[in-house]
């Protein structure tokens, strides 16, 4: 098969790095090199941050609401229309099944459908003051010019959660996409530009950590990151210098919790998704299963034998349901914490190596992994693993799951299932969370915000929740008395 190119995206025009350095796209499921990539360098980034500014200053800051709107639902049409082609770009590029990137696809046309339709309805307040003859207003305005970095495990996902409420705000973008999973993040400008997009609104910088810098540090209006803990920190630092505002969307180590009346069928199903979809590696995944001790040999075992009979495979295979993870270097991690647990004490269940088999021998594939005997002090309860390795804890009493389930640095998601309606209300303020699914889990919404607490981040993605990240608010006085005023005191 040929390789692809995939180059930046700077003011309205595809084009290579200014030293015309590349890197290699490896796909995760054949081991093999399978498109380049050009590599920004820091000239790049301030080309693209200026081209985002003149857009911004010139150009896209005179669209009107429905301007914008018009050409967000034609974005959307875009990526409905080439959904599969896209999907396919992604999970060669990152090994996610297919099943899920094409999905992930139509909900983020969704999105851009979602904040279209608030586009035009950015309204400011008009504020009764005590001085009756001062008229007060709020203008609600974009902030200008809004760093976008995105993770590899759903790049196209998890851009839509910024780039659809930073451009319904007015707002031009400079986007760095993993260098793990670039492509269709190039591939979608694209779409940008068939939809009508003026040239600098939206713009792609590619390459690894001294890109991402480069973008925080190059006089941004705002930084919205997703990625881990680690990072974000950075980020944070980074950003904090130059007292740029950060949007973190970070990691976690959610707790899944299974009450003695839960329907039991429908809790193993939400703690196979938790943690075997994505091949673990999701933000939300549900890694700590916590599981009344009436039940928790019953679950073990079940879980055991459903994790055995997850089918591995090809990525663009429909009917595969766990691919690979996303590369070598995460590979490496995820087999590191298995090995880590076991030393800590963890009793291996199933899984906890490396997957063989037909197909699989040049893949990084891993096996669905299951610890039982987990202490929460212990390394695999408190660190993100990022991949297929769930956590099983047995609690007594519901404070005690209490306990357990808010003793992490974390806090971005967690999963409760019971039936008793008092238990839910009183867990739904105690639980230390930003999402919580109430006998469900990895639900999501485009309507619904989405983001964590504590070290897993702050501010919110997706509902009407996340404009307010890119939308600062002017206000603005006007005395229509005809009094002269006293220049020494303040005029209240």
């Amino acid at each position: 098969m040929s390789q692809r190119v995939f180059q930046q995206f700077i003011n309205g025009a595809f084009r290579n790095g200014a030293k015309d350095r590349w890197f290699s796209a490896m796909n995760p499921y054949t081991g093999k090199s399978w498109a380049t990539v050009a590599r920004a360098e820091v000239e790049d980034v301030e080309a693209a941050v200026a081209a985002a500014r003149d857009a911004f200053d010139n150009v896209w800051s005179r669209y009107t609401g429905l301007q914008r709107a018009k050409l967000m639902h034609r974005l959307a049409d875009l990526l409905e229309r080439d959904a599969h082609a896209m999907a396919v770009l992604e999970s060669t590029d990152n090994g996610k099944v297919i099943r899920e990137t094409q999905a992930q696809m139509l909900f983020a046309a969704r999105a851009y459908r979602f904040f279209a339709g608030a586009a035009d309805k950015l309204r400011g307040s008009q504020i009764p003051l005590d001085n009756g003859e001062i008229f007060d207003v709020t203008y609600r305005e974009p902030l200008g010019v809004v760093a976008l970095i995105t993770a590899w495990n759903s790049p196209m996902g998890l851009l839509a959660n910024k780039l659809a409420p930073a451009l319904a705000a007015g707002n031009c973008v400079v986007i760095k996409p993993s260098e793990h999973a670039s492509a269709t993040t190039v591939e979608f400008c694209r779409l940008i530009k068939e939809a009508g997009f003026p040239s600098g609104v939206v713009n792609v910088v590619c390459g690894d950590g001294e890109v991402g810098n480069a973008l925080v540090t190059a006089g941004v209006n705002k930084v919205s990151f997703t990625g881990s803990a680690a990072v974000g920190r950075r980020v944070a630092a980074q950003a904090g210098q130059h007292l740029t505002p950060v949007l973190l969307e970070l990691g976690g180590k959610s707790p899944n919790i299974v009450f003695e009346d839960a329907d039991f069928d429908k809790a193993i199903v939400g703690a196979l998704a938790g943690i075997f979809a994505a091949t673990g590696q999701s933000c939300v995944a549900g890694s700590r299963l916590l599981v009344h001790e009436s039940m928790h040999a019953k679950m073990v075992h079940q879980l055991a034998e459903r994790a055995t009979s997850i089918k591995l495979g090809d990525p663009l295979d429909a009917s595969t349901e766990m691919g690979t993870v996303a590369n070598e270097m995460q590979l490496e991690r995820v087999l590191a914490s298995i090995q880590m647990a076991q030393q800590e004490g963890a009793k291996l269940v199933v899984g906890g190596q490396r997957a063989t088999g037909p197909g699989l021998s040049d893949g990084l594939f891993i096996e669905p992994t299951i610890f039982d005997g987990v202490s929460n002090t212990m390394q695999i309860a408190r660190e993100e693993v990022f991949g297929p390795v769930l956590c099983v804890i047995p609690f007594k009493s519901e404070t005690e799951a209490l306990e357990i389930a808010n003793d992490t640095p974390y806090g971005l998601a967690a999963g409760i299932w019971t039936q008793d309606l008092s238990r839910v209300m009183r867990l739904s303020k105690a639980l230390q969370v930003g999402q919580l699914w109430v006998n469900t889990y990895r639900s999501l919404a485009v309507q619904a915000p989405f983001g964590g607490v504590k070290e897993s981040g702050f501010g919110r993605e997706k509902g009407l929740e996340a404009l307010d990240e890119y939308l600062t608010s002017k206000n603005v006085m006007i005395d229509y008395s005809n009094d002269a005023r006293d220049p020494f005191a303040m005029k209240a």
